[in-house]
């Protein structure tokens, strides 16, 4: 079953896992040292981020070490662009409208 990036994010647990990993490459053993879940748990988000391709694994010696693949996040930010253009038109309206109120009461 092919999943995609919209499906990976949509658990906290995964998107903690993102958080995480987004700042190092971390082993599943280091990454589940911050859930309150089995070690199996966590894998299986592991697997569902690698199937998305939001994460990879890459060996170091014995260790495999989990890291972000910042360009399948793009997709989600390109998603989210059309929502701030609609807040950031909704904001500048709003601030015309204060500064029209502000000057009519001078």
């Amino acid at each position: 079953m092919r999943r995609d990036v919209f499906q990976a994010i949509s658990d906290p647990t995964r998107r903690a896992i993102i958080s995480l990993i987004a700042l190092q490459a971390m082993t599943p053993n280091a990454i589940a040292e911050h859930f309150e879940t089995t070690r199996q748990a966590v894998s299986k988000h592991l697997r569902i981020l690698q199937e998305c391709e939001l994460i990879r694994a890459g060996q170091q010696g014995r260790e495999i070490y989990y890291q972000l693949e910042i360009d399948r996040m793009k997709e989600i930010d390109q998603w989210l662009e059309q929502f701030r253009q609609i807040w950031e038109t909704k904001f500048s309206q709003l601030d015309n409208l204060l500064l029209t109120i502000k000057n009519e009461k001078k």
